[in-house]
């Protein structure tokens, strides 16, 4: 694992290596053990070639001792630096090295030159693994970037004219002066939609995330983006409830054993859900050693979940730590702000760096449950949005939909059963993008539209992954969604800052792509089956994990950010909000968001989500500002 810059400037100037250094210098918690730069090209701007440099931070896991980067072929004509894992390594190592390779290191990271060299521009759909990748070539004088299928690893660029440089994270590209600071209202906008700001979006115009399953080639300036996989849920497979729950276990076992390939301890975060033990009961029989497991939990008794991880834990003969969040952990605010680089909001994200730096102090690489609920439909949104299609077939006539639309629009009741009832009739009656942004979403457009008007539409890319997904069904296409947009959105930019921020790996085996794409072509009833989620999974868990835990309701990693902001945040949110710097500046609305706040302290309203929405986005502006 480790942070990857480079720069690529066709117009005759010599890329400076001081601009490198400092591109690594931003990212040298993703990689506190090694620092590498190379410098290609043309260095006294008197010929065609374009000069380059690549520069790299590494978190030492595989080949601790031998597998330095950047790394290049054999006559130094191809090279490349990664950020990442690639689990399949081995096979491909052997592979090459029967059609002539030679190798001079063990590390994962050599492989890609040779499979380039092999394969061509096409060698990303050899890799299995999650990983953010840079190669330059020589010859062909091309640079070519390229993600993971599901944008576990983040790259972020930024291309003008002849010149291109990039990183695994904004502030290593705000180091630059080439780097334009103008921000992207669209952007502000996904982000008080979502939480966060979706690929290809940065905060930043002049910057971009490079989509997950994608390449990106640069060749005399020019740049062409190619996807090279995508997520089938058709054809159906047609097997036994017994036939796919064996299968499934067997691909997630596999998925476990892959990623136990270190040089370096390995532990699991534990919640105590499905998804975790599940990692969990594989990993202990898988290994010869106790696993090491950690938890989070909070005083709050609603949101602790530590008791149920204790259990699971003791199940399992682990060596268990865990760990109490506290509402001072605003503290870590700062420092969370400034990791992601732009807007982010999801609160859990602040249990995850502190269960990432707890971890960090026993193992260098974590096995996680992430993506368990998006691969075998373990949401309650997958339930409901086939509940309400199903009664939305009753509500044929536009009549009767447009009044039940009115009375459900026309209540100001926020709280209880009856506003639930309530917000899933509106749902029932809406489209899917529309349920969507209900469920997965924050900001309404209509409230958008009072904070911040000078958006329009913000729910654009959302409604044409609808549009693209429109032939599934009422669960594959939320489970569609969540993989293309609410996976590399939001919950794979959390775990990846703020395990990167403590220089801790975190692997993922629920998106294992073999995995994944088994699960995408089963059935609908076999992942979601009336009021059960995740029905398969938790049958092929049966006997392997604690009953408990395939039973008990599911909490997620929640934050009890309501308590905290009407308690011991309600200071930090009156001098943040009701002093906006964001709304001094005229970016938004002061007028509504002073209402917001005094609603929600009087009790009046519970808008603790948008709040801390807001929160966090004058807390990036702050910080911004100050740079």
């Amino acid at each position: 694992m480790c942070g990857i810059a480079g720069i690529v400037d066709c117009s005759g100037r010599p890329v400076a290596r001081r601009s490198i250094e400092t591109m690594c210098h931003a990212l040298r918690h993703r990689g506190p053990d090694d620092e590498g730069i190379v410098e290609v090209g043309d260095r006294s701007g008197t010929n065609r070639e374009a000069s380059v440099g690549l520069g790299n931070r590494r978190l030492s896991v595989i080949d601790v001792d031998g597998g330095h980067q950047p790394i290049s072929n054999e006559d130094g004509t191809v090279w490349t630096v990664l950020n990442g894992e690639i689990y399949n390594y081995r096979e491909l190592r052997k592979t090459l090295e029967e059609s002539g390779h030679c190798f001079a290191t063990r590390s994962d990271t050599e492989v890609i030159v040779h499979a380039y060299e092999t394969y061509g521009d096409k060698f990303v759909e050899y890799l299995d693994g999650m990983f953010a990748i840079a190669i330059w070539d020589t010859r062909r004088q091309q640079l070519l970037l390229a993600r993971d299928r599901f944008g576990k690893k983040p790259l972020v660029y930024a291309h003008r004219d002849s010149w291109c440089a990039f990183a695994s994270e904004l502030q290593a590209l705000l180091v630059l002066p080439e780097i334009q600071r103008d921000i992207d209202p669209a952007a502000i906008g996904s982000y008080l939609s979502y939480m966060a700001v979706p690929a290809p979006q940065t905060i930043y115009r002049s910057i971009r995330k490079l989509p997950p399953a994608h390449v990106m080639t640069l060749k005399n300036g020019r740049a062409s983006l190619r996807r090279y996989w995508k997520l089938s849920f058709v054809p159906k497979q047609g097997l036994s409830d017994a036939e796919a729950a064996e299968r499934s276990v067997e691909l997630l076992r596999e998925a476990v054993r892959k990623r136990l390939v270190s040089d370096v301890p390995i532990g699991a975060f534990l919640s105590g859900g499905v998804d975790s033990s599940a990692v969990v009961a594989l990993m202990a029989e898988l290994s010869d050693q106790p696993v090491k497991t950690f938890s989070i939990g909070f005083d709050e008794e609603a949101y602790n979940e530590l008791p149920y991880a204790r259990r699971v834990a003791e199940e399992f003969g682990c060596d268990h730590h865990e760990f109490i969040v506290q509402p001072k952990a605003a503290e870590v605010l700062p420092k969370l702000v400034q990791h992601f680089g732009e807007p982010f909001a999801d609160s859990s994200a602040i249990p995850t760096s502190y269960v990432a730096a707890l971890t960090r102090e026993h193992v260098t690489v974590a096995l996680t449950g992430d993506g368990g609920d998006e691969v075998f439909g373990g949401y309650g949104r997958h339930r409901a949005n086939a509940l309400a299609e199903t009664f939305a077939a009753a509500l044929s006539s536009d009549s009767v939909r447009h009044v039940v639309k009115s009375l459900v629009r026309s209540s100001r009741d926020e709280l209880g059963t009856v506003a639930r009832i309530k917000r899933f009739v509106h749902a029932a009656t809406s489209t899917r993008s529309e349920r969507y942004r209900a469920w997965a979403g924050v900001f309404s457009a209509d409230l958008i539209s009072e904070v911040f008007p000078t958006v329009t539409d913000t729910n654009l890319a959302v409604r044409e992954m609808f549009e693209k997904y429109q032939t599934l069904d009422a669960i594959d296409a939320l489970l569609a969604i969540d993989t293309e947009f609410y996976l590399p959105t939001d919950l794979l930019v959390k775990m990846d800052i703020t395990t990167m921020m403590h220089s801790l790996e975190a692997r993922s085996p629920f998106l294992d792509h073999q995995l994944v794409e088994f699960a995408a072509a089963l059935p609908s009833n076999q992942k979601v089956r009336r009021l059960t989620t995740k029905f398969i999974l938790k049958r092929a868990m049966r006997g392997l994990v604690p009953a408990e835990a395939l039973k008990r309701r599911k909490r997620g990693f929640a934050v009890p950010i309501k308590q905290w902001l009407q308690g011991d945040l309600r200071d930090v949110l009156k001098d943040h909000l009701l002093a906006s710097q964001m709304a001094a500046d005229g970016v938004i609305c002061s007028g509504t968001i002073d209402r917001l706040v005094r609603e929600h302290l009087a009790g009046v309203r519970d808008w603790s989500q948008q709040l801390w929405t807001l929160l966090m986005l004058e807390m990036w502006w702050r910080t911004s500002r100050a740079l």
